[in-house]
C-alpha cells in the first residue's frame, strides 16, 4: 500500500530528475519540487539531498533562507496582489488592504480556515491591466477594491457573483 508520503516522495524525485537545469543545484531542484507539489514536504527535502549530494541540513538551509518556499501544504485557493511598479502606482495598495481586510489577515499568509493563501507578487506581467490580481493563477485587471471583495466571496465559500471587472 502506498502512503501519501510515499507518493509525495516519488513525485519529488521525479520532479528533481526532470528539471530543465543543465547543472541541477539544491535551489533548482527545490523549485522543481515546489512546482510539482505546490510545497516542499520533509520527504522532498530528503529526495533533493539524495539527488544533489547535499546534506539535509544544506537543503533545509536553502528552504528556510528563501521565504517563498512553502513548507506547509498550500490552501485550496491562491490570491496574489501584483506589487510591480504599475500596479503599485495605480492602486495595488488599496487592493492589498481590501484583500487583507476581507480575508482577516494583517499581511501575507493563509486564512485560518485553510481556504485561501494571500501573497504579494513582484510582477504578474499585466502592467497594461494595472492594478492586477491573480485569483487561482488567473490574472485579472484592472480591478477595483470593491470588485476584489466580490471576487473573493466564492473563494471563501460565499456565493459566486456575476459581476465581472
Amino acid at each position: 500500500m502506498t502512503t501519501v508520503q510515499d507518493a509525495r516522495r516519488r513525485k519529488a524525485r521525479e520532479a528533481a530528475h526532470r528539471q530543465s537545469a543543465t547543472a541541477p543545484t539544491v535551489l533548482s531542484s527545490l523549485l522543481a519540487v515546489e512546482d510539482a507539489l505546490g510545497w516542499v514536504p520533509p520527504e522532498a527535502v530528503e529526495e533533493v539531498a539524495a539527488f544533489t549530494g547535499a546534506t539535509m541540513n544544506d537543503v533545509w538551509g536553502v528552504v528556510s533562507y528563501y521565504t517563498n518556499f512553502r513548507i506547509v501544504p498550500p490552501c485550496e485557493h491562491a490570491v496574489e496582489i501584483c506589487w510591480g511598479l504599475s500596479c503599485h502606482l495605480l492602486g495595488g495598495k488599496r487592493l492589498a488592504t481590501a484583500a487583507m481586510e476581507r480575508l482577516g489577515l494583517s499581511g501575507e499568509g493563509d486564512t485560518a480556515d485553510g481556504k485561501v493563501s494571500f501573497r504579494f507578487n513582484t510582477c504578474l506581467g499585466a502592467c497594461s491591466q494595472a492594478p492586477a490580481v491573480s485569483l487561482n493563477h488567473k490574472v485579472r485587471g484592472p480591478v477595483r477594491p470593491e470588485q476584489l471583495r466580490e471576487l473573493l466571496e466564492p473563494l471563501l465559500g460565499g456565493p459566486a457573483l456575476s459581476h465581472e471587472p
